[in-house]
């Protein structure tokens, strides 16, 4: 049985997954509530993406000097008030703003909740122990957006948030019960954790992280009118491959703990390769409804298959000054879920076809690809020392 501190660390990871992603199957109720249109309405996804961005490097400082069970608590109590807020929330302007001071959690938990994950199980088992705590966020899109969606249309929108700040409260809870208290803040302060973010060797797996998320979510945001425009599924029928999809990236994301645990740069290289591969077959049978659910399942497995191993990079490449590295990461990925959005967006305004959006994600892959290729190429097994040469 995986250990009860990482446990619950899964059940805040829950949380926070729920309340970033539910919203989008709320666009409608909070629309009709505030009078808004849903465009409009969709922007509370924008604003709490920037608040990761944002919020990650302010919150990693703000927190550096705190014992890291004490900053998770810390966190998590942020966590809570912006969820209160949400449910409270009297009109759209202060919905926004309580979406972003929900946000400044999400990236600094992340961050250094890998840290402890990491530091809490034997070496062997390191990416494993990422891998489960980002479990509860994958889990979060087969299981927290649908039941909260749904408890938001019988029940009203705000119904789903105070639900939320029930799971906040029992991961809180959690976090106190089973947490050790011993684990310390940032050792050598601020100047050695930002001294870590000027080595190449940090940078560059937080560049390739974005990358991996450029590339997901160039297809992935469009997905809908994807399947629905190219495949032809019924908008009835996209709700099934979607949960199907969330079952393969919940399943790629403890797969690649467990093979990242064996070997991770092969588990890096060999995910990315695997993800061009299938991003390829998905554009040549992107009219086929069968082989594109297949293919769709296993590319979210591969994706997601990515995320811990290189959570896990970024952590051990900032050696002994991890927790600012590792928050900005999470700011990193979502940088990229932003940026392949507005990539996808772009290609189809200049005339580009769904159906030709995985064939972008792929060249962005291939990047990623051949940026940690570089990495082994230079470093070999030195790839997480400042001082690897060529690094």
């Amino acid at each position: 049985m995986p250990p009860l501190p990482i446990l619950a660390l899964a059940v805040a990871s829950f949380g926070i997954g729920t309340t970033e992603f539910v919203i989008m199957g709320l666009l409608p109720e909070v629309a009709h509530s505030f009078g808004v249109t849903i465009p409009q309405a969709g922007y509370l996804v924008s604003g709490y993406a920037l608040g990761v961005v944002i919020g990650a490097p302010i919150v990693a400082i703000a927190t550096a000097g705190l014992p890291r069970k004490t900053a998770l608590l810390a966190l998590m109590a942020v966590f809570l008030i912006g969820n209160i807020g949400c449910a409270l929330a009297p009109s759209y302007g202060l919905l926004m703003a309580a979406r972003i001071v929900t946000a400044f959690a999400h990236g600094a938990f992340f961050g250094i909740g890998a840290v402890v994950a990491r530091d809490l199980v034997p070496r062997e088992k390191r990416t494993q122990a990422v891998s489960l705590m980002f479990a509860g966020l994958t889990l979060a899109n087969v299981l927290g957006v649908p039941l909260g969606t749904a408890l938001g249309q019988v029940s009203g929108w705000r119904s789903t948030f105070w639900a939320v700040v029930a799971i906040g409260i029992a991961a809180g809870l959690a976090i106190q019960t089973f947490v050790p208290s011993g684990l310390p803040g940032t050792r050598g302060g601020l100047v050695k954790e930002f001294r870590a973010l000027g080595r190449w060797p940090v940078l560059r797996p937080m560049l390739i992280s974005t990358l991996s998320s450029v590339s997901f979510f160039t297809v992935f945001t469009y997905i809908t009118p994807f399947l629905t425009g190219v495949t032809g599924f019924s908008p009835q029928g996209v709700t099934g491959v979607l949960f199907a999809a969330g079952i393969g990236l919940t399943v790629g994301n403890l797969a690649g703990g467990h093979f990242a645990d064996r070997g991770l740069m092969a588990t890096i290289i060999g995910g990315f390769i695997g993800i061009v591969a299938v991003l390829l077959i998905l554009a040549g049978v992107a009219h086929h409804a069968i082989p594109t659910v297949a293919v769709l399942v296993l590319w979210s497995g591969l994706a997601f298959a990515l995320v811990s191993p290189l959570q896990i990079w970024v952590v051990e490449a900032a050696s002994d000054a991890p927790n600012l590295a590792s928050t900005l990461n999470q700011g990193a990925f979502n940088l990229g879920n932003a940026t392949g959005a507005w990539i996808g967006g772009a290609a189809l305004t200049l005339g580009a076809g769904y159906d030709k959006l995985p064939l972008i994600a792929a060249a962005v892959s291939i990047l990623g690809l051949g940026l940690t290729v570089t990495a082994v190429s230079r470093t070999g097994r030195r790839v997480f020392s400042a001082s690897a040469p060529g690094a």
